[in-house]
């Protein structure tokens, strides 16, 4: 049932962010009367689920979920008509108009990435406002990771400020380390005392090849929130609710306690006291290959959550301020993609659909609809020919130099572009089958 409802806001996330793209193409172009032969929603190879011409264009929802287009007469695109560039060109044809129309005819997609982007993030903070965690909210402090240990960081520190100034919510620590190059912490030891904490300038590099992406952790109570069907817990008897007291006869404090004693565990079973209704019970337990039992935590025991709604007006500003930074982000942790570590960290739609959560939510519905919005945007404006920043550069080369690209340089542009998008697919998906299997 969990699959059926990520695939299903996966379906509908990525069907309406298609059909909005290609509106973004569509609309200019028959503003400037070019034709539009076909308008799909999914890929249409041999057959199609559904079509319907109306006037000159073709409607139709296609049979290969790997995306969409619109058909422009007189283009070398996704169709690869090469027959029809072959003929003279019509008024009506894309080829035929002048070359500021046919950049706003390419630009127009990623134009409406962005901007829906924008307007859903307006539309998150105005209907459900925004919940943040100040310093003080942290009753417990951070678990730290023992690489920042090194820095001078101490498990149970509550971090203050970010480069001197106190931040609206203290839990994107670890997002402003990676990704918005935080120099220093301001933190509270559990002694009481206070220090400023330089952090070295490649600090988003140096979580990137340690693969630590979170070296500050919340510490919360050890109380078993979920429990995963079929895993070591439950075939053990782990219940929801049980309350982790020790682990091989170590007392466990927070979770952070009971996560890093499984791991580092050498036995072959753990040794798990767990107390359920007040009464204290004993249960042994063979781990996963990778030391996991199948629990998790979700409970914010110790923090204090703070709500702030937002008018209207107020909702424009932040809504605005939360799609550009999402955009840097996106821009800022791209290079990492460049990296070997990166090129096996890539995902396909086994990994954009497990972004949604298991339980319905409009909220993180349309929270992740905005980040894909915007990041199919930025996508899209890469220079390979097969995308529309391909386009936009042949065109921009056009009207800086006077001279146009010929039509069979453009159709191998065309054809290598695909190609490149094919291996990407192909490796993004080839990620996420490797990933399943060596679970």
């Amino acid at each position: 049932m969990e699959i059926l409802i990520k695939a299903s806001q996966f379906i509908l996330s990525l069907s309406f962010l298609i059909v909005l793209h290609e509106l973004g193409h569509f609309i200019p172009a028959k503003i400037f009367k070019t034709r539009v032969e076909k308008f799909y929603l999914f890929f249409d190879y041999k057959f199609s689920l559904f079509k319907k011409k109306i006037g000159d264009t073709v409607y139709g929802i296609g049979w290969i979920p790997l995306g969409g287009y619109v058909k422009i007469s007189g283009m070398i695109d996704e169709s690869m008509d090469t027959e029809q560039m072959k003929q003279p060109a019509q008024p009506w044809e894309f080829r035929s108009k002048p070359a500021w129309q046919r950049l706003i005819i390419m630009l127009g997609g990623v134009t409406v990435n962005f901007i829906l982007g924008i307007l859903i993030y307006i539309m998150i903070t105005f209907v459900w406002g925004i919940d943040f965690v100040k310093p003080e909210g942290i009753k417990n402090g951070f678990a730290v990771h023992e690489s920042f240990k090194q820095l001078g960081f101490k498990d149970g520190d509550v971090i203050t400020k970010f480069n001197g100034t106190e931040p609206l919510d203290v839990t994107d620590v670890n997002k402003h380390l990676f990704l918005r190059g935080i120099t220093s912490l301001d933190v509270v030891h559990e002694d009481g005392k206070t220090a400023t904490i330089a952090i070295p300038e490649d600090i988003g590099s140096i979580m990137w090849e340690k693969g630590v992406m979170e070296p500050f952790k919340i510490r919360t109570t050890p109380v078993i929130d979920t429990v995963v069907v079929d895993s070591p817990a439950e075939k053990a008897g782990i219940l929801k609710n049980d309350k982790i007291i020790s682990v091989n006869n170590t007392p466990v404090v927070y979770w952070q306690d009971f996560s890093e004693i499984a791991a580092n565990s050498t036995e072959d079973k753990l040794t798990v006291e767990v107390e359920r209704n007040g009464v204290s019970e004993i249960i042994s337990i063979v781990p996963n290959e990778d030391k996991t039992i199948g629990v998790s935590n979700y409970r914010q025991s110790g923090v204090d959550v703070q709500h702030k709604d937002y008018t209207f007006l107020e909702s424009i500003s932040k809504g605005n301020s939360l799609a550009i930074w999402t955009l840097k982000d996106y821009i800022t942790q791209f290079k990492y993609v460049f990296t070997k570590k990166g090129a096996t960290s890539i995902g396909g739609f086994i990994a954009i659909g497990n972004i949604f959560p298991a339980k319905w939510s409009w909220q993180s519905f349309w929270s992740i609809t905005a980040f894909l919005s915007i990041m199919l945007g930025f996508m899209n404006l890469l220079p390979i020919p097969a995308l529309d920043g391909g386009h936009v550069v042949f065109t921009l080369y056009e009207m800086i130099t006077g001279r146009k690209p010929n039509d069979k340089f453009l159709e191998y542009a065309q054809i290598t572009g695909f190609l490149i998008l094919i291996a990407l697919l192909l490796l993004a998906n080839g990620n996420d089958i490797v990933k399943l299997f060596s679970k």
